[in-house]
């Protein structure tokens, strides 16, 4: 039985699509595509050696192309559960615009795309990362994980974790435990920040029937575990600045994240009723989005200034 079977697609999939430009690049799903070209920058960023401008480029590009991919075959599979969950019916597949055929076409294709042409312009390591990461999220995650586990965000958290690697590994032909350190305080922020968007999405996900910690464990249960992810959050984040492939600065901004995602680990797990609930959870899954951000900036930030006073030859 193929895949498209399993899924109950609506009559409109069935037909030519009447998709614009926008509607594919949504199936790209650009937000998460952002976060992995940066995230990715910041792992080659930290690479020894110097890397050509337009080989980096192009090794960047070719990550965020395989990054969209991941989420096109997402969307092609999660067509079911999108058109039942509130924030996901609008989505190019469950609105009628795009066919789940073409959307596997479309993530097949830049699948291929994006791996070979790393491989090419960077090296083949890169390109195995990439070509594994697109396979964890579209295949272990999306049609495994997500519909089996309330550990689904957890184990499939990796896939959005690796493109630190993936990005180390396109400069520098190696893995090495700074980029491992990216990959795992990535890994640890993934747990506390779907699981703050969980609990006020709880009803969309049992609607869809996935099996969310907060729908199979319970709310008291996953604000515990938003508060231990977060601990170990907290000092993972230092790890950089004692490594030595971040500074003192990166020190003080992971320091004072650290001690911002405590503060609202703490209120979600206090707060558990009614609007105040939700309110808290909302506020943490906002300032996690920013806590990673600050905290791949500074990265990214610190170690473009030596290359770019070299390219301007103030260095």
């Amino acid at each position: 039985m193929s895949f498209v079977s399993q899924h109950d697609i609506s009559d409109a999939n069935a037909r030519i699509s009447v998709a614009d430009p926008k509607d594919f690049l949504a199936l790209l799903k650009p937000r998460v595509m952002s976060l992995v070209i940066f995230t990715a920058l910041a792992g080659l960023l930290i690479a020894p050696g110097q890397m050509h401008p337009f080989i980096a480029f192009v090794s960047l590009l070719a990550i965020a192309v395989g990054a969209g991919a991941s989420g096109a075959l997402n969307m092609w599979y999660d067509a079911d559960i999108d058109a039942k969950m509130s924030r996901t019916r609008t989505r190019p597949i469950p609105a009628g615009r795009i066919t789940a055929q073409e959307a596997l076409g479309f993530g097949l294709t830049l699948s291929a795309f994006s791996v070979v042409t790393l491989g090419l312009v960077a090296n083949w390591l890169a390109a195995a990362l990439l070509a594994f990461t697109i396979f964890f999220y579209a295949v272990v995650y999306t049609m495994w994980l997500k519909r089996s586990t309330p550990q689904n965000i957890v184990i499939g958290g990796a896939a959005g974790a690796l493109p630190p690697m993936v990005g180390y590994a396109a400069a520098a032909n190696s893995i090495s435990l700074s980029s491992v350190v990216l990959f795992a305080i990535i890994f640890i922020w993934t747990p506390p920040h779907f699981w703050a968007l969980a609990l006020v999405k709880s009803a969309d996900y049992a609607r869809a029937g996935v099996p969310m910690m907060p729908n199979v464990k319970g709310p008291s249960h996953t604000r515990l575990e938003i508060l231990l992810y977060t601990i170990l959050l907290a000092p993972l984040g230092v790890v950089p600045s004692f490594m030595g492939f971040a500074s003192p600065a990166y020190g003080a901004v992971a320091v004072l994240g650290g001690a911002g995602m405590l503060y609202f680990a703490v209120e979600v797990y206090r707060r558990r009723e009614g609007e105040v609930a939700d309110k808290a959870a909302k506020k943490l899954f906002g300032f996690s989005i920013l806590y990673l951000f600050a905290l791949f900036a500074v990265i990214v930030v610190e170690n473009s200034i030596a290359p770019l006073a070299r390219l301007f030859g103030q260095g």
